[in-house]
């Protein structure tokens, strides 16, 4: 499940994304997500980043989101819609690339220790809950 609260179009900016995802360890959370489409879009793609600090192995500490259909050198295409962003990036969180890590940490739990890995998910979900 998808829900946008707010977006700001003088800036260019989508903020405040939620993101549901259900059936999944992720479920539960309710996690922020900002696009930033530059004057180049759709030439380029958007920047998209979660909090600082987000815990996934696919998000850089600084909160950008790693993702193939967001790399101008090579996944980008201006048909891209901004709903296929949204879905790729639910789709990344319950589904990791571990070939194109961002974040040291969130890997190695990945990689190693998948039940320590799904505990740090759900505590992450809980660190954004629902809102009412």
């Amino acid at each position: 499940m998808m829900a946008f609260v707010t977006s700001n179009y003088s800036t260019r900016v989508l903020n405040n994304f939620k993101s549901a995802v259900q059936k999944t360890d992720w479920e539960g959370g309710f996690y922020p997500v900002t696009i930033h489409f530059s004057e180049d879009y759709p030439s380029k793609p958007p920047k998209c980043k979660f909090p600082q600090g987000f815990f996934h192995p696919n998000v850089y500490p600084s909160g950008t989101v790693c993702l193939s259909i967001l790399n101008e050198d090579s996944g980008w295409r201006p048909a891209i819609t901004v709903k296929q962003i949204l879905v790729g990036i639910q789709d990344l969180l319950d589904q990791p690339n571990p070939a194109d890590p961002a974040q040291t940490e969130g890997y190695h739990l990945f990689i190693q220790d998948a039940i320590e890995y799904k505990k740090r998910v759900k505590l992450q979900a809980k660190q954004y809950p629902p809102l009412v």
